[in-house]
């Protein structure tokens, strides 16, 4: 989890954090003893079940599970990535992360910076030229697509005039220097030497990323010239296809909603979210692109796609369709008339009409299949046969072999092909998902109940150190039935070999897994024991999880005798029923 991070940084920064303070910035905390405790904010109840440890820096919740440390809390409510999470502590408590003190580092931490206040200066610059006495073509065109004041307001609408170096002229009177303004992609260079203003005569739309700083800007015509936009071009601080327009605004409202719905321009979606549609966010152009996914993924696994009713918006929509089952989310499409937007749609027929399609949204299947027909004759066999091989390759992407069977049959019923020539298509095709390089390798055991006396045992261990070389001395990680447990003995007792510390809220930056995170949390919130009882609980424990483990081993021994016996592998039999043997005498 840590990933390039130091560990020893990562100890530094959770040792100077305070879970309580970064939690009640976020939600109010009442003390209930030693610990605090509050509803969830992860899932809705009514009876309070979400705990918060002072002393062990660490957080439970005994309603959904979820469990972790300060990196983990931050993550899961701003939907941050691990990094940002540690920069984002970092930054609080004032410890240096590595290579922030490198040089050219520092040049592009600095520049980016100059370039937010850049683009703050212009944003304020266009801002004002739409609210002067000479803006009223703009201000009526505005009005005449629907969009009011407040929502200029809002989205900080602006105008960019017809001269050639208005912008110019202001940013230098404030003493930014054109090399910055061209690298911040506001002006061009003339071929004569000198610059000019990117953008004039036109109404701007500013592009702001996840924490409201103005990355780039949009310029859309005012009549029906063209080109009717001209974007930012790429600089240090945006990349298009990382950012999704609208989502500073719209990305609470997705996450309450557990679902998005995506529209391709600036229209398409300040109209929807101006009259109450706010789960809704914009690609800006035309298919997603698998960074815009992942964003969208921190916040929901569920998505309705509503591009242009045109051939463009189509082939953008089933790019995008693939990308999105790729990634495991939920998809569904609205399909639109030739011609039509949702801008257009919400003015012509109001809110509802376009929520109404939301909710009767077509399956992937549904609308991928109607779209090939369109295409391609179902009559003809050959193009029968494009179809269900552009379908299959859809299919194909599911890694649940049920999902991709269940498709195989709605498409065989759909194309009137029988579903074993489907199924033979399918089965040409090579997989699709696989698992990344590079990702820990989980164990293979794991039960969904977890056996009491480990569970305990892992609760001492983290109690008190001196009981993790005493356990460890009695029992191996192979011991351990259940996956989970196993994961944290091993790398608890790897920790102790190394000299590191064993605290709960630093254990957890080991393991990727949530499960392995949440039972090191669930232990810290079990009934404490006193020191008179602790002793034989320990012994206890122990005592059971060997039995245990020579009860699941004898097992096992006796399914690869019985394996070795069918097979008629005398020597491998043979050595079997000794190993079965010296178990029973251990075990005695």
């Amino acid at each position: 989890m840590a990933g390039h991070i130091p560990e020893n940084l990562l100890e530094d920064i959770l040792g100077r954090v305070d879970i309580v303070e970064i939690i009640s910035g976020y939600i109010p905390l009442k003390k209930a003893g030693a610990n605090f405790k509050t509803n969830c904010p992860f899932h809705h109840e009514k009876t309070a079940s979400f705990m918060v440890s002072p002393e062990r820096q660490i957080y439970h919740c005994f309603g959904c599970g979820e469990s972790g440390n300060a990196f983990k809390f931050l993550m899961r409510h701003e939907r941050m990535e691990f990094p940002e999470a540690v920069e984002m502590l970092a930054k609080k408590c004032g410890v240096s992360l590595p290579d922030q003190d490198k040089p050219e580092l520092a040049r592009a931490a600095s520049l980016s910076s100059q370039l937010y206040k850049v683009n703050e200066m212009a944003v304020s610059f266009y801002e004002n030229n739409l609210h002067t006495g000479s803006a009223s073509l703009a201000i009526n065109y505005l009005s005449n697509r629907g969009i009011k004041l407040a929502t200029i307001k809002e989205f900080r609408l602006g105008l960019a005039t017809s001269g050639w170096d208005n912008l110019i002229n202001f940013l230098r009177s404030a003493n930014v220097s054109l090399a910055l303004l061209e690298q911040a992609g506001l002006v061009l260079p003339k071929d004569s030497g000198g610059y000019y203003d990117r953008f004039r005569n036109r109404i701007i739309f500013p592009v702001f990323d996840m924490r409201s700083r103005v990355i780039g800007f949009g310029a859309r015509v005012m009549d029906n010239s063209l080109p009717k936009y001209i974007n930012s071009p790429e600089t240090p601080v945006y990349t298009k296809g990382r950012n999704l327009f609208g989502f500073n605004l719209s990305k609470d409202f997705i996450r309450d909603a557990d679902s998005a719905v995506i529209v391709e321009g600036y229209l398409d979606f300040m109209i929807p979210y101006q009259e109450g549609l706010k789960n809704i966010v914009a690609s800006q152009g035309t298919a997603l692109t698998l960074e815009q996914i992942k964003l969208l993924k921190r916040y929901t696994h569920n998505v309705v796609m509503i591009y242009d009713g045109d051939t463009a918006g189509e082939i953008a929509t089933l790019r995008s369709l693939d990308i999105l089952i790729d990634e495991g989310i939920n998809v569904k499409v609205v399909p639109l008339p030739k011609g039509m937007d949702p801008d257009a749609l919400v003015r012509n027929e109001g809110i509802n009409a376009l929520k109404a399609k939301v909710e009767k949204a077509a399956s992937f299947f549904d609308y991928k299949l109607d779209v090939l027909k369109s295409r391609h004759d179902i009559k003809d066999a050959h193009g029968k046969t494009k179809i269900a091989s552009e379908m299959l390759l859809t299919i194909n992407k599911f890694d649940n072999a049920i999902l991709r069977g269940e498709y195989a049959k709605r498409l065989s019923e759909a194309m009137c092909i029988p579903e074993q020539y489907i199924l033979e298509e399918l089965g040409k095709l090579k997989p699709a998902v696989s698992t990344p390089g590079g990702q820990p390798v989980s164990f293979p055991r794991k039960n969904p109940q977890i056996n009491p006396a480990e569970k305990l045992l892992i609760k001492f261990m983290l109690e008190e150190k001196e009981l993790i070389e005493k356990i460890m001395r009695e029992l191996s990680p192979s011991d351990f039935a259940d996956a989970r447990t196993a994961k944290i003995v091993s790398v608890m007792q790897d920790l102790v070999g190394q000299g590191k510390n064993i605290e709960p809220s630093v254990l957890m930056n080991y393991f990727s897994e949530d499960d392995a995170s949440q039972l090191v949390c669930e232990t810290m919130f079990m009934p404490a024991l006193t020191e008179q009882t602790r002793e034989k609980a320990v012994n206890d424990c122990i005592a059971r999880i060997k039995i245990q483990s020579l009860k699941s081993r004898r097992e096992h021994l006796h399914m690869q005798i019985k394996s070795a016996q069918s097979l008629g592998d005398e020597g491998k039999l043979n050595s079997l029923i000794q190993e079965f043997h010296n178990l029973i005498k251990k075990g005695d």
